[in-house]
């Protein structure tokens, strides 16, 4: 794996810095934001609201669709 460098300010490289300790380095710390940040991305897909229904209204509309026959 490379190593690179990127330019941050000043004030952004204490932000990220108050993540960690002084025994962490900014590569560990932002491995733990990026994987922070990934679970919640995750968590806000499977939690939307928008376009779903929840299964107790699929599970009404199933039965009105294809009701059970006797």
């Amino acid at each position: 794996m490379g190593i690179t460098t990127i330019q941050l300010s000043n004030e952004m490289k204490k932000k990220i810095a108050s993540f960690g300790d002084k025994s962490e380095s900014y590569e560990k710390i932002i491995q733990r934001i990026y994987s922070l940040a990934v679970r919640e991305q995750i968590k806000e897909f499977l939690m939307a609201d928008e376009g779903y229904i929840s299964l107790d209204e699929f599970e009404k509309e199933v039965k009105k669709k294809w009701p059970r026959s006797k």
